[in-house]
């Protein structure tokens, strides 16, 4: 096999072209890259049950927090009446009748400390009638792994007791693993608490966990959409996404539950999944994901709710000559200032009072997730009326439509027919369409080509797609190597034809270990570590190795898919490297001959050596918590001999310098 290398440049590779997609499901944010390790800190969280058009939350106040254990235990009661922030009405008020009486939260499947790193708790207390102290501790089964005394504010006798903020320090002592947070009193009496925390003092911007952080950077993502995927929706309008309550005070953010908490509810399990009591604290909200987009140096994309809801999981929506309808028009020009306006902006402040004087550079709006038209939800209609409103305003903002949830049906073809007709009626009316395609690998193997012959006068999102080996809750082994060979095959036609597709985003972005809806996901954790899935290193080795322009193959890609080797081509335009990308996805060994030509279309010499990375196993090869090492990428430098072996069911991305 040959392949004739040029540097005949075709179409240039944007650099947003390889990014994120964020969405809470299997406990990404709280649990996940939300460095919060208390689990329901303000005692509001919901146990939720049903099926489509019949979801309900029943309040369960208490999840997660029990009595210490003792010859008597302390009782626990979940009150409202004078609470810290009214959005967040419930708190905890514990009586004791003797010292030693606590109470304790499990936080997960445990906490986890590491000797010597500190954790920084804060929480608030009402001494309603306590004149003693406290003491908060990481423990398990009365062994003490990091313990910290508080002393108690008391207002003098005959006053009202107001609440307090209390904060400390703890230090671990030393390893300590599915232990458990506690707050003791040294006395009998009665204190109120609300909103615990404990976070890890190494957390970046006091706000995300460390290793989650820095495997996202590594990704050199070019965007971040966010919040999702059908957390925007919600199962129902009630349980959608709002993002002006995920802003200002953590306090003072609505706690609501998870969408993702009613993933495969069915008759057989009482409709009532397994992850039941998934909520949401929106401590990570809107500011946050910003913060993130910095801190990564990606481009933020968020995706709003146009007044439905999931159309998969109900039947809820906001009519567009509804006056509700147009609370969601304007939550977009309100996020858009948020985000982009000066600080004697209404929003614009807020953001500036919340540490950030400067406008984040907001480019991008998704309009919906995953919406389809039909005659009840007229998404081609709420499209409209948000674009006029919004390019009304702020003419410079890029909108993402949606094609909806397959690229295989009519309502997928309807989608394009809408957005293309439009689009030769008025400019910037849409800059790309978020596709989303979850198949098995043989679909992508099949369908490198698929965007060879799109038009070009609307852009592409790659929004969420994922090859699917195999599927269902917490299967690290449908990361399987085989998956991420597929999407790597898939991706040198996303490439080769970036001049259409200008954003690509794999998903689901997390999965924490034991707590996941849903299979394969790109990174997975537990409250220890995490790592990098197959495919999480196919997408590494695109970003790092995204070129400047495409290079002309002149459809050499099609006579080597069918041998089952596929190429895409690029130029460093700052190296002077030629960047090779190669799947092979045969049983055997094989070698790709290369000949090279210059400028002038004459043969070329490249240098003696070519730098190699490389991602090879068995198909059904996976990394998992316990070895999370198994299939990684290898690199290498070699001798140039005219061509490069390709290993059996292999990924490589080879540098060759030409000119």
């Amino acid at each position: 096999m040959q392949l004739l290398l040029s540097n005949r440049r075709e179409v240039p590779i944007p650099r947003e072209l390889f990014g994120l997609f964020f969405e809470d499901i299997n406990y990404a944010a709280d649990g996940g890259l939300y460095a919060e390790m208390i689990e329901n800190r303000s005692f509001e969280f919901f146990d939720c049950g049903g099926d489509r058009g019949d979801y309900y939350a029943v309040p369960d106040y208490g999840y997660a927090w029990s009595p210490l254990p003792g010859r008597q235990a302390g009782k626990m009661e979940y009150v409202t009446g004078s609470p810290v922030a009214p959005k967040n009405p419930h708190y905890l008020r514990f009586t004791a009748s003797c010292s030693g009486q606590g109470f304790f939260n499990r936080a997960y499947r445990g906490i986890f400390l590491e000797k010597g790193k500190q954790y920084r708790v804060s929480f608030y207390a009402r001494m309603a009638s306590f004149s003693g102290d406290l003491s908060v501790s990481v423990q398990k089964e009365g062994r003490i792994f990091a313990q910290a005394q508080v002393r108690g504010i008391h207002a003098p006798e005959g006053t009202w007791q107001k609440w307090n903020r209390y904060e400390t320090v703890l230090t671990a002592k030393e390893d300590a693993k599915n232990a458990v947070f506690a707050i003791v009193l040294d006395g009998p009496g009665t204190v109120e608490f609300d909103f615990v925390s404990m976070m890890p003092q190494d957390a970046l911007a006091g706000i995300f966990r460390r290793d989650l952080v820095e495997l996202l950077k590594e990704l050199k993502p070019g965007f971040l959409r966010f919040p999702g995927g059908c957390i925007v929706e919600g199962n129902t309008l009630e349980n959608r996404y709002r993002w002006k309550e995920s802003v200002g005070r953590p306090e003072g953010r609505r706690a609501n539950f998870n969408r993702w908490a009613l993933h495969e509810t069915s008759a057989q399990n009482g409709w009532h999944s397994p992850y039941s009591h998934y909520n949401q604290t929106l401590g990570l909200g809107f500011y946050e994901y910003f913060l993130l987009c910095e801190l990564i140096g990606a481009s933020p994309l968020p995706v709003l709710n146009v007044g439905l809801a999931c159309q998969f999981q109900s039947f809820e929506l906001v009519e567009t000559d509804d006056p509700a309808f147009g609370e969601f028009v304007q939550d977009a020009l309100d996020l858009v200032e948020f985000a982009n306006g000066t600080p004697d902006t209404f929003w614009g402040g807020v953001r500036a009072r919340m540490g950030h004087p400067a406008p984040f550079g907001l480019t991008m709006v998704g309009i919906g997730n995953e919406q389809w038209q039909t005659q009840e939800s007229d998404f081609f209609g709420r499209y409209e009326a948000f674009e006029k409103a919004i390019h009304e305003k702020y003419p410079e903002i890029r909108l993402i439509g949606s094609a909806g949830p397959d690229v295989t049906t009519g309502r997928h073809t309807m989608a394009w027919e809408f957005y293309r007709k439009k689009a030769g009626e008025k400019k910037n009316f849409c800059y790309a369409v978020d596709e989303h395609y979850y198949m098995e690998p043989e679909w992508f193997f099949a369908h490198t080509d698929f965007y060879d012959r799109y038009p070009r006068d609307v852009k592409v999102f790659s929004g969420e797609y994922a090859a699917h080996p195999q599927k269902g809750m917490n299967n690290p082994k449908a990361n399987s190597l085989e998956g991420a060979l597929a999407e790597a095959a898939f991706l040198t036609g996303v490439e080769r034809n970036s001049d259409v597709v200008v954003l690509a985003s794999y998903a689901p972005l997390f999965a924490r270990d034991g707590y996941t809806q849903w299979s394969p996901d790109l990174i997975w954790f537990d409250e220890k570590s995490a790592y990098g899935t197959p495919s999480y290193w196919v997408q590494k080795l695109y970003a790092q190795n995204r070129g400047d322009w495409t290079l002309a193959l002149s459809g050499q890609e099609k006579a080597l898919a069918q041998e089952g080797i596929y190429v895409s081509a690029s130029l460093d335009e700052t190296t002077g490297e030629a960047i090779l990308k190669i799947v092979n996805r045969n049983p055997q060994k094989k070698r790709l001959e290369i000949k090279t030509e210059d400028r002038n279309g004459q043969n070329a010499v490249p240098e003696r050596t070519v730098r190699i990375q490389e991602l090879a196993g068995q198909p059904e090869d996976y990394n998992c918590i316990h070895e999370p090492g198994r299939v990684k990428v290898k690199e290498r430098t070699q001798e140039f001999d005219g061509g490069i072996d390709l290993p059996a069911h292999s990924f490589l991305v080879a540098r060759i310098r030409l000119f």
